[in-house]
């Protein structure tokens, strides 16, 4: 069942999974590309597409409705300082690592496009960052499969449920620091009309 899933989805689930987080969406196929499932190349290639089409996208908002969004939305307002200030004084790095910070991942791109960065800049920065980060999480996720048939002899009987377990973690994890993330800022998390 989830293996004709992976094999009919898979490679929308990495586009569309990478346009904002992506994370456990790539580890999961990562597994699945280890398990013979998906091609590695395919799924390195949409994920580096979905991700930088996602900041892309967000830059491009960011430039053209920055004001009127950090205006309206605290939550995205807090960040700005924070993004500011790394982005002026660590460039280049900051652009390649910014889907590495926690709160930045989708905040980094917007206060960048309302800010005075050129396009091409942030272009190329961003895409050699979507490939290191594409590579790593993968590769995570290739390296789980790899740990996972090291101890388990008959794998093939465990791939769906470590399959769904994966996105089980990962949605759960994305459900709690969203709820944690609520919790903490119940009066600022919402943007305004």
């Amino acid at each position: 069942m989830i293996a004709g899933f992976v094999a009919d989805y898979g490679y929308l689930a990495v586009f569309l999974g990478t346009l904002l987080e992506g994370e456990t969406v790539l580890l999961a196929a990562g597994f699945a590309v280890h398990r013979g499932m998906l091609d590695g190349n395919l799924v390195f290639a949409t994920a580096v597409l979905g991700a930088t089409t996602g900041d892309l996208g967000a830059f491009l908002l960011g430039r053209w409705q920055g004001a009127a969004l950090l205006a309206r939305c605290p939550a995205l307002a807090r960040h700005t300082e924070r993004a500011e200030l790394l982005l002026e004084r660590y460039h280049a790095p900051f652009i390649l690592l910014m889907r590495f910070l926690y709160g930045l991942r989708i905040a980094g791109p917007l206060i960048m496009g309302h800010g005075n960065l050129p396009l091409p800049r942030f272009a190329v920065f961003n895409l050699l960052g979507a490939i290191l980060w594409a590579a790593l999480v993968m590769g995570a996720g290739y390296a789980f499969g790899i740990a996972i048939e090291s101890f388990l002899a008959d794998v093939k009987r465990l791939e769906e449920p470590l399959l769904l377990g994966i996105l089980a973690v990962g949605l759960g994890a994305l459900l709690l620091r969203k709820w944690m993330g609520a919790a903490g800022n119940r009066k600022h998390r919402h943007c305004r009309p």
